[in-house]
């Protein structure tokens, strides 16, 4: 570590991880942050951190599922067994160094017009998937959404790369979002 005023013989080198600013997309905007909560914002700054360092010009719903996986424990109890949640884990790690390179610097949208307009920094289909939790969540009487509500979101698209990831490791998108609509309907 430099001391301040001391050089060092490395000298001025950048960072691998340029920082984000406030005003830049996909910073850490407190508006969209305020309407997640705690939780949840959490889940896209580790999602940023990850399309930051990916090279990726957008968080993308796999990278919010990556995140999704890493913060919250009850999001995990959803998938059937331990392999299972390895194998889509090991997926999503491989994203970096070669699985999922392919979709550098393409935007993830489910057409030719999205749905739902762009949020800064976000894909429109991880856009739209916010938007999606926070309608789950009004929906069963909650302020805000939770990770359950972001996971049903993001499986709820056959179009998002977050589907493609459960796909490839043989997790059935459809079957994870029948566990958590049956997690909802039975009594807590």
């Amino acid at each position: 570590m430099t001391r301040v005023g001391v050089a060092d013989e490395v000298g001025d080198v950048p960072p691998r991880i340029p920082r984000q600013f406030v005003n830049e997309p996909g910073s850490n905007r407190a508006d969209i942050d305020a309407r997640l909560g705690e939780e949840l914002a959490a889940v896209v700054s580790g999602a940023r951190r990850r399309s930051v360092r990916d090279g990726d010009r957008q968080i993308d719903t796999a990278h919010l599922l990556h995140s999704l996986l890493e913060h919250d424990p009850e999001v995990r109890t959803v998938f059937e067994d331990g392999p299972q949640l390895a194998r889509l884990l090991g997926y999503l790690v491989q994203r970096s160094i070669g699985y999922g390179l392919r979709w550098q610097g393409s935007v993830e949208d489910s057409g030719p017009v999205p749905v739902v307009p762009e949020a800064e920094g976000l894909s429109p289909l991880a856009s739209g998937a916010m938007e999606y939790a926070r309608e789950r969540a009004v929906r069963r009487g909650a302020d805000r959404a939770n990770g359950t509500d972001l996971l049903a979101a993001l499986v709820a698209d056959p179009q998002a790369r977050a589907v493609e990831v459960l796909t490839r490791a043989g997790i059935d998108a459809g079957a994870v979002l029948g566990r958590i609509e049956s997690r909802a309907q039975s009594p807590s």
